[in-house]
Parts: structure tokens; sequence; C-alpha cells
């Protein structure tokens, strides 16, 4: 799975860790993420994150 990485701090999300403090299970692909989540690091929006190069 790719992994995605937020415009506004440089987060990458990583869909093998998830993001346990915000709810998400290991093993979540970044599309299946729920609209209303936020970047852990800077609370942007899911459509701050752009694909990151493997």
């Amino acid at each position: 799975m790719a992994k995605w990485r937020c415009i506004a701090c440089g987060y990458i999300y990583d869909p093998a860790v998830g993001d346990p403090d915000g709810g998400i299970a290991a093993g979540t692909a970044f599309e299946d993420i729920p609209e209303d989540w936020v970047c852990p690091e800077c609370g942007v929006g899911k459509e701050d994150f752009e694909k990151a190069d493997e």
C-alpha cells in the first residue's frame, strides 16, 4: 500500500502503521480512512495529503 505525505508539515501516513492515536488501525489504506480524519501532526484534512514517492 502506498504512503501519503502531508503537504503542510511533511508527516507520512504509512498504512502498515496506521494512526493508532487517531483510531486508524494498522493495515488501513489511506483511501479507507474516514473523510473527517486529520493529520496527527498539524491538523489539516485528507485533502492536503499527496501520494509519497516510494
